[in-house]
């Protein structure tokens, strides 16, 4: 098991922050290689699932995840029920002022492969960490600029 915790300052209300993290389909514009759809349920629900695809020129692997939690504006988490990423994810907004707030990336992953996995982690994980640092920098810009459902 690995816990991993990441952030970003959101140059926009904790409400917009919100609404820009949890709308899946546009995941893509600020998660590096990945792509987000709903595969059932409403995407904003206990229970609906949903399916990020990661990685390039279509090698790569899917995650299925349930959403576990729905509480809006400021958390969601998911379990996540592939057979590469298990575990559990949460989004969490934290307002810091009426034009500012915080999005919090924590994931409690299950390391596959065995000891393969467990003896490779070590390095993946770094380079893990700075894909993620580098998409929640990219996601603070949209997130800034957002207007719902338009690109």
């Amino acid at each position: 098991m690995s816990d991993l915790v990441f952030s970003v300052d959101v140059a926009a209300p904790a409400g917009t922050t919100w609404l820009a993290l949890t709308d899946w389909t546009r995941q893509g514009e600020w998660m590096l290689g990945t792509d987000v759809r709903v595969v059932s349920g409403d995407g904003r629900s206990v229970g609906s699932r949903l399916a990020a695809f990661t990685g390039v020129k279509g090698i790569g692997f899917t995650d299925l995840m349930e959403i576990t939690t729905w509480e809006p504006p400021l958390r969601c988490t998911v379990r996540h029920l592939g057979s590469v990423v298990r575990g559990s994810g949460a989004f969490h907004v934290q307002p810091r002022g009426p034009q500012s707030s915080t999005c919090v990336w924590t994931e409690s992953l299950d390391i596959p492969f065995g000891l393969l996995g467990r003896l490779g982690w070590p390095v993946v994980r770094p380079a893990f960490g700075i894909g993620v640092h580098r998409s929640l920098k990219r996601f603070a810009e949209f997130a800034a600029d957002y207007t719902m459902g338009v690109p």
